[in-house]
């Protein structure tokens, strides 16, 4: 007669064994999880609530696996910063679709004015993820990532700069002065959007911000030209 004899893994070991066995990962494509729970932290609280720790759990994953894709808090938010600053210029992009004017200045005026809207857009619509963008604009460089572009290929800031090339190119303002033009229009622009999102015009209801954010563009860029 046989006797059967049943296995009883020490309870000290049973952890070891059944993390021993292997099991399918179900997300099929963790870093892109960890990015997007990432985005949604930023969402929810800005540059500040965006925490490794935190994306790994909401990703439901352990941290070994995270590590393998970020070796650092740092890494993550660079990799959201991008991924944001992405969306950023399709918010401009957008804005530059809408323009209809013919008139080759007036149209490249428009240009301009929409990179302005659409930057204020994003930031209005995502302050947490334009939070996190402004960290990875100023530091992507520092890091192996791909630049953060839109739709035709380009980053917020290289649009920017078309935009301003291109009144250079009509005679509407000098060679000279376009890198201080667009820093001039980045530094305004910049300045309302943090007014609104985490200054004092934060409390104003959105359409006010909207019609204000609007206002600042228009004459900031009817002043370039004198």
């Amino acid at each position: 007669m046989w006797t059967v004899f049943t296995l009883r893994v020490p309870k000290p070991y049973a952890r070891v064994v059944q993390d021993a066995i292997p099991r399918p990962y179900h997300h099929g494509d963790l870093r892109a999880a960890l990015v997007r729970a990432g985005v949604e932290l930023a969402r929810e609280g800005g540059l500040a609530a965006l925490t490794l720790r935190e994306a790994t759990r909401r990703a439901g994953v352990s941290a070994g696996a995270a590590y393998r894709h970020f070796a650092s808090h740092e890494e993550l938010t660079f990799a959201v910063g991008a991924l944001a600053l992405s969306d950023m210029a399709r918010a401009i992009e957008r804005r530059q679709a809408e323009v209809v004017e013919e008139n080759d200045l007036e149209r490249a005026l428009a240009m301009l004015r929409a990179v302005g809207l659409g930057y204020i857009d994003y930031a209005l619509d995502e302050p947490g993820n334009f939070e996190v963008a402004m960290f990875g604009l100023f530091t992507l460089a520092h890091t192996t990532l791909e630049p953060a572009r839109g739709e035709t290929g380009r980053t917020p800031y290289e649009l920017l700069v078309d935009a301003v090339t291109n009144l250079v190119s009509l005679g509407a303002l000098r060679a000279e002065e376009s890198y201080t033009v667009a820093i001039t229009c980045w530094s305004t622009v910049h300045g309302f959007a943090t007014l609104a999102t985490r200054g004092p015009l934060r409390e104003l209801p959105r359409e006010a911000l909207d019609d204000q954010g609007a206002e600042v563009v228009r004459t900031l860029v009817a002043g370039l030209l004198g």
